[in-house]
């Protein structure tokens, strides 16, 4: 198991696929840990691709700071495994939390990236989101990492996913309390409370950036990605239908193709982003299309957009 280290702190990471590929870098949310990426290493190796997953400073086998997890620290920690990576093309995806750690890494480095996919991402806390964090953050406080997830399992997910868990729920979530420890969470969560929007310097992103956003997102909903879209400029807005804020663990097979698909368009110089809106397929493999002309991308239904 390699680590890097970071001052007295070792981060846990794992580099999977030839070494001479273009390289994808995973970032996870916040209650994740790297395992989570298992059907990304395989499908991205399979497709051509060298794969780097990492635990952030609190999460898994990296070290958990006894006190205040910086977000500079968890961006620092991002650099030096793509540092350890070398030279060729990287393309950087992060999903919630992550996907913040990834855009401040695409502003201050930018020009080491070929592409950048923020899911479930967000740049400014709206007052919602703020909202649901303390109360989040509360219940970690007051429940333990068991209630966290009770809370966070139905806001991230599909009745279809979880109604054939209900019934060993226990065992679906004892992974995350052997690997996540409590105080190291809310110390991540605590990360937040000097927070500054990003949007001011969402422009300086010149990297190609396919932004992935579920249909049903309830903790970062499309307004926020909307923020992103508009701020940068070679990025597309790519809705996953059906999905909720935790798409990559429901839709695994999906998203690592559109991660691939993505990767290749850049490679071969096809990607085109030009602010656009368009809609993932359900199934791997499938056409993606663009938003109909004439609808409000915003709204829930289709909703015809107001004269200008």
């Amino acid at each position: 198991m390699p680590f890097l280290s970071h001052g007295s702190h070792r981060i846990r990471y794992e580099l999977d696929g030839p070494r001479d590929a273009p390289a994808y870098v995973l970032v996870n949310g916040l209650t994740q840990y790297s395992e989570l990426w298992a059907a990304y290493r395989d499908a991205l190796t399979a497709r051509g691709f060298r794969v780097a997953t990492f635990d952030l400073l609190g999460q898994g086998a990296s070290a958990k700071p006894e006190l205040f997890i910086s977000q500079d620290d968890q961006v620092e920690s991002l650099r030096l495994l793509i540092d350890e990576i070398g030279h060729g093309p990287i393309f950087l995806g992060g999903i919630s939390f992550g996907a913040l750690i990834a855009l401040r890494y695409a502003i201050a480095h930018g020009d080491r990236l070929s592409g950048l996919v923020p899911m479930s991402a967000f740049a400014e806390l709206s007052p919602q989101l703020a909202l649901l964090g303390n109360a989040l953050r509360t219940g970690l406080i007051l429940g333990g990492t068991s209630y966290l997830q009770d809370l966070l399992l139905p806001m991230n997910l599909s009745d279809s996913w979880l109604k054939p868990l209900l019934g060993k729920l226990d065992a679906v979530k004892r992974q995350g309390w052997l690997v996540n420890d409590v105080y190291a969470l809310q110390n991540l969560m605590e990360s937040f409370l000097d927070f500054q929007p990003l949007t001011p310097q969402l422009s300086q992103i010149k990297t190609p950036t396919m932004i992935l956003n579920g249909e049903f997102d309830f903790l970062t909903p499309r307004a926020l990605h909307e923020t992103l879209r508009v701020q940068i400029a070679d990025s597309a807005l790519v809705i996953i239908p059906n999905a909720y804020h935790a798409f990559t663990l429901e839709k695994a097979a999906l998203t690592a193709d559109l991660l691939a698909r993505f990767a290749e368009d850049v490679l071969a110089v096809r990607w085109r982003g030009n602010r656009a809106v368009l809609i993932a397929p359900d199934e791997p493999g499938g056409d993606i299309m663009p938003f109909p002309a004439g609808f409000d991308h915003l709204r829930a239904i289709p909703v015809p957009r107001a004269a200008p």
